[in-house]
C-alpha cells in the first residue's frame, strides 16, 4: 500500500479542483496540462478524466470554485467589501490569482472576471453618489477604485503577503482617497 486513502467522488473532485486551481494559478491555462494537474493532485490523468471531460471543464470548475469562495465573502456588501476581498485573497491566493490574473487574460474565460468587476464597480458607484453627482465621472471613479483594489491585492500576493490584511486595506483606502481627491479636483 502506498499510503493513499480512497476518497468519495465529491471529495476526490474537490481535491482535483484544488490542485487544478494551484497549477493554473502558477502557470496559466495554456501552459498547464492534465499531466501537471494530475501530479499536483497526486492522481493519474485517468482519475481526472473520470471526473472531468477535459482541461476546459476542469478550468471552469476551478473558476467556479474560486468565484464561489470570493462571492461568499463579498456578496451584497456595500460596507467592508475591500476588507472582505483582501481577506478572501489571503485565504485563497491561488483562486484570486486564477480569477484576476489568468482568467482575465483568456478570451474564453474573461467574462467571469468582468462580471465581478462590474458588480464591484456598481457597489462603489452607489457609494460615490454624494461625492460625484455626475454619472460619467462617478462611473469612471468606481471603475478606477475596483482596478486599484484588484491590482494592489495582486501585487501583495506576488510579494508573498508582506503586510497584514489590515495594512493592505489601509493602503487601498489611502490610494482610493487620493484618486477620488484628484478626480474631484473641482469637477463633480
Amino acid at each position: 500500500m502506498d499510503g493513499r486513502r480512497l476518497l468519495g467522488r465529491a471529495e476526490r473532485r474537490a481535491q482535483i479542483v484544488a490542485a487544478a486551481t494551484a497549477a493554473f494559478a502558477r502557470d496559466g491555462y495554456a501552459a498547464t496540462g492534465i499531466g501537471k494537474i494530475a501530479a499536483q493532485a497526486d492522481v493519474t490523468a485517468t482519475i481526472i478524466y473520470r471526473h472531468f471531460t477535459g482541461k476546459s471543464e476542469l478550468y471552469r470548475a476551478a473558476l467556479d470554485a474560486a468565484r464561489a469562495r470570493l462571492g461568499e465573502v463579498t456578496e451584497a456588501k456595500d460596507e467592508g467589501m475591500v476588507e472582505a476581498t483582501v481577506a478572501a485573497a489571503s485565504e485563497d491566493p491561488d483562486g484570486f490569482l486564477l480569477l484576476f490574473r489568468h482568467a482575465a487574460r483568456e478570451p474564453e474565460f474573461r467574462d467571469w472576471v468582468a462580471e465581478f468587476e462590474r458588480g464591484s464597480a456598481e457597489i462603489a458607484e452607489r457609494a460615490l453618489v454624494p461625492r460625484f453627482p455626475g454619472a460619467t465621472r462617478r462611473h469612471w471613479a468606481a471603475h478606477l477604485l475596483t482596478t486599484i483594489s484588484v491590482q494592489t491585492i495582486l501585487s501583495w500576493l506576488d510579494a508573498g503577503k508582506p503586510a497584514s490584511v489590515a495594512e493592505v486595506v489601509a493602503t487601498i483606502d489611502a490610494a482610493s482617497d487620493a484618486v477620488l481627491d484628484a478626480l474631484a479636483g473641482g469637477h463633480t
